[in-house]
């Protein structure tokens, strides 16, 4: 379980006009499953991700991963039980798919790759179908290849917790819904958690256990998608006219 108690995080010099602020927040992610995290743009949505991450430090409140304390906690330990991928991936050393793939091993083997490792990268590899690019440069990929790589980089990693910043960005409709039909199934067949930040709440709605909705710096909204996918709940957390309709996979908001 992610355990979130009046977290906050503050910005700015604190003058009313420039001033954001993250939180309080108190929040409880149950282990197992896909949840997803929407909201509006600036709701707060990848800063908590990345709090929980330890990529981004707290200004008060605690987090716990499966009982650890994200501040307390020693690096190796918790870089062992959660992964994250954030949404800035800049490598300027020219890698191959396969040893970008590797660095999700460096919390085990510190650079010296065993059979183990490799038997991990090749299964991170094979579950985001990039085995026919695994010696291909980065830079000879497309966008949504890349974004692949930088997944199985974390699949490899091979923690119970995984958190991915918007996954989908660079992605188009095809291989978007191939993205969370893979990490659906790396939650019901690898048994991980994933915590997703999405916009699209479509998506969050099909392939999420859970959805938590935040808004201006809070969490509005915690629960299943059938309790968020609400005309009036989505209306209120995005601010707009939001009319839920029955998909025929589900419910699906519609919006003008």
């Amino acid at each position: 379980m992610i355990s979130l108690t009046e977290v906050t995080k503050n910005y700015g010099s604190g003058k009313a006009d420039d001033a954001v602020a993250i939180g309080p927040v108190s929040v409880e992610i149950a282990a197992g499953g896909v949840t997803a995290l929407v909201g509006p743009n600036g709701a707060g949505k990848s800063t908590i991700l990345t709090m929980i991450g330890r990529l981004l430090e707290v200004d008060a409140g605690r987090i716990e991963v499966a009982g650890h304390d994200v501040v307390n906690t020693p690096s190796k330990t918790i870089a062992k039980i959660l992964s994250i991928l954030r949404q800035e991936n800049h490598f300027v050393t020219r890698l191959t798919v396969r040893q970008l793939v590797g660095f999700g091993r460096f919390p085990h083997s510190q650079g010296r790759l065993t059979a183990v490792d490799e038997r991990h990268i090749s299964e991170a590899i094979d579950f985001l179908d990039l085995t026919a690019l695994e010696g291909r440069y980065l830079d000879q990929l497309s966008g949504g290849q890349r974004q692949r790589a930088y997944v199985a980089m974390v699949l490899a990693q091979d923690t119970d917790y995984v958190l991915l910043d918007e996954p989908l960005n660079n992605l188009d409709m095809q291989h978007a819904v191939q993205m969370m039909q893979q990490l659906r199934r790396a939650a019901d067949e690898l048994g991980r958690t994933v915590v997703i930040v999405l916009h699209d709440i479509n998506f969050a709605a099909r392939y999420s256990d859970k959805i938590l909705a935040m808004k201006d710096g809070v969490v509005v909204e915690h629960g299943t998608p059938a309790e968020i996918m609400q005309d009036a709940v989505l209306s209120r957390v995005f601010d707009t006219e939001v009319t839920v309709i029955d998909g025929p996979r589900g419910p699906l908001a519609v919006y003008y």
